[in-house]
């Protein structure tokens, strides 16, 4: 249709499309159907979900595997609410959430009731930004939406879209999207030269990598060849887990939940001469990260200024990563040996973390590791075996594991593996969850079952919320809420039309695992009976 014809829900499924998104996800109302219709009209693939939460993750998934903007619908009232705890996801971890919502139009609003709530007013605390679209200015603001989206620290921004502003006739304002800022480094002055002598006098130094890093485009190959030029060993938080790969003998691996790891990781910290933190947040971090540092000997890089005081750094700039790791190492020669103490760590933190001899979750974690292929993406669910799977599991690629690591929120690996593999059907996906975990989500295996993806769900069943069953035991609590009976997965699998199998021992799940990878257009769940209280002293 021509450009004066154009509803304005068709200017903002252009706006969309040519920020390169190509799926949507939620489920439909009255009040959203004419975005509905324009989303699908311009090529970008709705995918009926089975909770609005699940539609966000799912979202969510898509972006990791493309790294275009995620997108969300939901329809007034119950659907918006439904959104929440996705949305406050994508706000704590970081993802370029859109999020679009219907409303009725501001003149049926006054006297209308029926579902109606103020969604802005919901919303706000826990986006970016939040919009209302208006005639002839939409296409505005999308493009402020996008952008502010992808901004510094990416986030989640609403749109809420009145019914007959969707559905009614509207003249571009505007033709150009703006595109992303250009991240540059510190600029030339003494502080800088301070840091580049602090950074070239020290012995021991460390860099500790987060989530940052991979938000930026060649961010992870510039930390890689930092570390390898100037032999520093690098530490990741969980989500930044893969920007180095996790075989690299400069590898320390992903920490942040672990007390076991902290036994090793901190006192690390504590001995090195000049950390440096590269697009670090402690957003994913335990409270025993709080000040674990001088801040004299650290140099940080970061998408925002420090707001949460968790840290401190004695040199710190609002910068691009890679820019600002190379004007930290212009003049700065390599010559500098890998630190004994850092290697040290690295061979305690692989001894710790190693499977026991006889059947558990890490058995079970070894077995999957070597089963599948090396660039395998993984999701996980939140829970005791998360902290394990993230200790122990390597990542060889960035986005190699995907997890709610700030807002640790369940139910969220299964609708972000579907979300990956929709997105990246050739890469073989594989999804963490616990028991509990899966029941909270468990008609989603239907959405599995209508997009005929090959995803293999692996479900730890050790029928008990172990992670909080531990912390409710270690304060001298008596166990209440924690522990619920049986599931039979392996027949909930089937009669959502996948295949599942129960396991119980390492030589079944490898016969199993190879079945699973065979699959093309089914997906598998495997039951893994690890027993209760199977992750004692583990991580």
């Amino acid at each position: 249709m021509p450009n004066a014809m154009l509803r304005t829900a068709d200017v903002i499924a252009q706006k969309l499309y040519a920020a390169g998104c190509r799926h949507a996800f939620g489920i439909p109302g009255g009040e959203v159907l004419t975005i509905m219709d324009a989303l699908v009209r311009v090529g970008i693939r709705f995918t009926l979900t089975k909770h609005e939460n699940a539609a966000g993750f799912m979202a969510e998934g898509v972006h990791h595997a493309t790294g275009a903007p995620a997108i969300l619908l939901a329809t007034v009232g119950p659907g918006v609410a439904n959104a929440v705890n996705t949305i406050a996801n994508a706000h704590q971890d970081r993802v370029p959430l859109v999020v679009l919502t219907g409303c009725v139009d501001d003149a049926e609003a006054v006297s209308y009731t029926h579902q109606i709530f103020d969604h802005q007013a919901l919303l706000r605390p826990i986006t970016k930004a939040t919009f209302r679209a208006v005639a002839d200015a939409s296409d505005i603001v999308v493009d402020k939406a996008i952008a502010i989206a992808r901004e510094g620290r990416p986030g989640p921004v609403h749109i809420d879209i009145p019914i007959g502003v969707a559905a009614a006739a509207h003249r571009p304002a505007k033709a150009v999207m703006r595109g992303p800022a250009t991240l540059t480094g510190p600029i030339e002055d003494a502080v800088l030269e301070r840091a580049r002598s602090l950074f070239q006098a020290s012995r021991e130094p460390i860099l500790l990598a987060g989530v940052d890093v991979i938000n930026e485009p060649g961010a992870a190959d510039a930390v890689r060849r930092f570390a390898e030029r100037h032999q520093v060993p690098v530490l990741t938080t969980y989500k930044a887990k893969g920007v180095l790969p996790e075989d690299h003998p400069l590898c320390l691996g992903g920490h942040g939940l672990s007390p076991l790891s902290d036994k090793t990781v901190l006192p690390l910290l504590r001995s090195a001469d000049c950390i440096l933190s590269v697009g670090y947040d402690p957003i994913e971090m335990r409270l025993g990260w709080r000040d674990l540092w001088d801040p004299s000997i650290v140099i940080e890089f970061a998408a925002e200024l420090n707001r949460h005081d968790m840290h401190h750094a004695g040199f710190a700039w609002t910068s691009g990563i890679a820019a600002g790791l190379a004007s930290l190492e212009a003049n700065v020669p390599s010559s500098r040996k890998p630190s004994p103490r850092a290697l040290a760590a690295r061979a305690e933190l692989k001894r710790v973390f190693a499977p026991a001899a006889d059947w558990g979750p890490g058995v079970a974690f070894d077995v999957l590791r070597s089963s599948v292929p090396r660039d395998t993406v993984v999701t996980a669910d939140s829970g005791a075996h998360r902290i394990l799977l993230s200790q122990q599991w390597e990542c060889y690629r960035e986005r190699g594991m995907l997890q709610s690591s700030a807002l640790c929120t369940m139910g969220c690996a299964l609708p972000l593996a579907i979300g990956y593999k929709l997105a990246s059907p050739e890469t073989p996906v594989l999804a963490f969850m616990g028991d509990a975990g899966l029941e909270m989500v468990a008609g989603e295996l239907a959405t599995l079952r209508d997009l005929k993806l090959p995803v293999i769900v692996c479900v730890m069943v050790d029928r008990s919320l172990t992670l909080i069953e531990m912390k409710q035991r270690g304060s001298q609590l008596p166990n209440v809420g924690v522990d619920f009976g049986g599931t039979d997965f392996a027949a909930v699998a089937a009669a959502f039309g996948g295949v599942g199998t129960r396991i119980s021992s390492r030589s079944s799940l490898e016969t199993e695992i190879r079945s699973a990878l065979g699959r093309k257009e089914q997906f598998t769940l495997l039951a893994i009976d690890i027993g209760r209280r199977a992750y004692e002293g583990r991580f």
